[in-house]
């Protein structure tokens, strides 16, 4: 095999780098900080591979992904479980660092996912941000459940100022947020441009700012299929199964799930008459609603892709 069609499969942990090289069919081990990612940017220059494929997890692959994206290396990050099922059907089933990254290599080798665009460092800030507001919701949550079950005066009084602190952290995210589009014109351009749909509210469009950013950038059955609302079949023989949505992407899926019920009940006749249309056809509720919801995410996908306003009409 020459060394050109080598692929590389990277672990990574807080604290190492295990990688495997195809080719070498050898394990190297690189500390996770600034010197350990940069000796391991300047060893896969040198090797020049085909392919790198690393796993999303949880964050750490973040200063990788930088460093690696500044020497526009072949990086590819995939999905975990897509990667733990590989494995489960080629035999492996114990896991190690070093398993794990030959796993990967050889997932690479078999799959040869494809290179997309690596997500920017403030793409990431945004995302951080919007995690950051997500929290505070949740806890915002929580903490009215509670005042409706406290009793004590002292303890109602406890939550009611951490409620309001809680309000006012809330507030600042969100001018944060806001502050983050403005300073960015790409983002306050595909910012106004979401704005046009009807049922788009700020939320919604800063999910998939921040945590779908091949919008406008893939085609309208990878949009889908990325964002979990493309039905899949379930046919074997003479059988045909229902089809259903899986996997994807479930925090833009939430939103947008939340844009079409607005879309449909409220202000988007594009959208609202696909829905009675499907409802008129004998369609279930449910599969009706992620119908509009694919057709909401390929209209703003186009939207994007054509850096065009939303027209109703060809909608």
């Amino acid at each position: 095999m020459e060394q050109e069609s080598a692929v590389v499969g990277i672990d990574i942990s807080k604290s190492f780098l295990d990688v495997f090289v195809s080719t070498q069919s050898s394990l190297q081990r690189y500390a996770n900080d600034v010197p350990g990612r940069a000796k391991l940017a300047c060893d896969l220059l040198a090797l020049a591979p085909q392919l790198i494929v690393a796993e999303a997890t949880g964050g750490l692959e973040r200063l990788l992904i930088a460093e690696l994206a500044a020497q526009n290396l072949p990086l590819v990050v995939v999905n975990p479980r897509q990667v733990r099922d590989f494995a489960k059907a080629s035999g492996q089933l114990a896991k190690t660092d070093a398993l794990d990254a030959r796993i990967l290599a050889a997932f690479g080798l078999a799959v040869r996912p494809a290179i997309r665009p690596l997500p920017e460092a403030q793409t990431f800030e945004l995302a951080d941000l919007l995690g950051r507001r997500r929290q505070l919701v949740d806890m915002l949550v929580a903490e009215k459940l509670r005042l409706q079950q406290a009793t004590g005066k002292a303890l109602r009084r406890d939550i009611k100022l951490h409620i309001q602190w809680l309000e006012k952290r809330l507030r600042a995210s969100d001018a944060g947020l806001h502050d983050a589009i403005e300073k960015s014109p790409i983002w306050r351009a595909k910012d106004d441009l979401l704005a046009e749909v009807k049922g788009i509210g700020p939320v919604c469009r800063l999910t998939l700012l921040a945590l779908l950013p091949e919008l406008g950038q893939l085609n309208r059955k990878q949009i889908a299929a990325l964002a979990g609302v493309a039905p899949f079949n379930r046919n074997s023989g003479q059988y045909r199964g229902t089809r259903r949505v899986w996997g994807g992407r479930a925090e833009v899926r939430k939103v947008l799930y939340m844009a079409t019920l607005t879309a449909i009940r409220c202000h988007n006749e594009v959208v609202r008459n696909f829905y009675q249309r499907l409802k008129d056809q004998g369609k279930p509720s449910k599969v009706a609603l992620v119908a509009c919801m694919r057709k909401l995410l390929t209209i703003l996908n186009a939207m994007l892709r054509d850096q065009a306003p939303f027209r109703p009409k060809i909608a």
